[in-house]
């Protein structure tokens, strides 16, 4: 399968007249492999991701393998783009399993047969290991359930580009690296543009192939972990002393000794 790109060009984008983003150009995100955007809290990283899912007024070009986001319906855009948010609903009236054939349902592959629809769903829910909760309602769930039932949903859709917002917040460890993994395995099988905020920096370095970092709407850093991740971005962006080095098995890792 080949390989979704994703080009933003002089995005701006905010929340009524507070500017959040402004002018952002950055080399085209492809596909295949995870993209993460790290930075502090409120430095632009959700609202990139809602602009690119439509759900702010933006200006400026979204081009998708030759196509303009911009220019698509809704309806048209909601079935290349799939936006995971931080926040879910608190009251949902479906079992996880109907939540997920519902979102199945909403995407390109609605056509399918009623029982190819049911499979599709319940190995998206075996992927994440909640098949056991199939049946569960979702007000039911742990926040960390809830987490995996929307994950559940968003892959299922099978989007051309996948947003991810802080998707890994309330999970364990185990489950923090295994959504990750997922991501990044499904991402690769596809081809797919998959975006995720993230706060975990060592999360980042471990499974994503390139890492922007935002501050105050900009990205101060762009590349792969071991040119975005450094002593220098860290003290500019969060004021922390920290030291960057490679574990055994070849992965980055952050050690913070304090302030800056």
């Amino acid at each position: 399968m080949s390989s979704s790109l994703l080009t933003i060009r002089d995005l701006c984008a905010g929340y009524g007249r507070r500017r959040i983003i402004e002018t952002l150009s950055v080399p085209a995100i492809e596909g295949g492999s995870v993209t993460a955007l790290l930075g502090p809290n409120a430095a632009g990283k959700t609202t990139l991701l809602r602009a690119l899912a439509g759900l702010l007024p933006m200006t400026g070009g979204l081009d998708l393998c030759g196509e303009d986001l911009t220019a698509l319906s809704v309806a048209e855009r909601a079935s290349r783009v799939t936006y995971m948010p931080q926040s879910l609903p608190q009251r949902v009236a479906l079992t996880v399993f109907e939540a997920v054939l519902a979102a199945l349902r909403a995407s390109p592959l609605a056509g399918m047969s009623p029982e190819g629809a049911r499979n599709e769903a319940m190995r998206a829910l075996e992927r994440l290991g909640i098949a056991d909760l199939a049946l569960s309602s979702l007000d039911e769930l742990s926040g960390g359930q809830r987490q995996l039932a929307s994950l559940a949903q968003a892959i299922v859709r099978s989007p051309r580009v996948l947003l991810l917002d802080e998707p890994t917040s309330a999970l364990d460890l185990n489950h923090q690296h295994k959504v990750m993994a997922l991501v990044e395995e499904v991402a690769r099988e596809r081809g797919i543009v998959a975006i995720i905020v993230l706060h975990d920096i060592a999360l980042a370095c471990r499974w994503c192939k390139r890492v922007m970092v935002f501050s105050k709407g900009a990205v101060v850093a762009d590349g792969t972990p071991e040119k975005a991740v450094t002593p220098e971005v860290l003290a500019a962006v969060y004021g922390v002393s920290a030291r960057v080095e490679r574990c055994s098995r070849g992965f980055l890792q952050v050690s913070v000794d304090g302030p800056a």
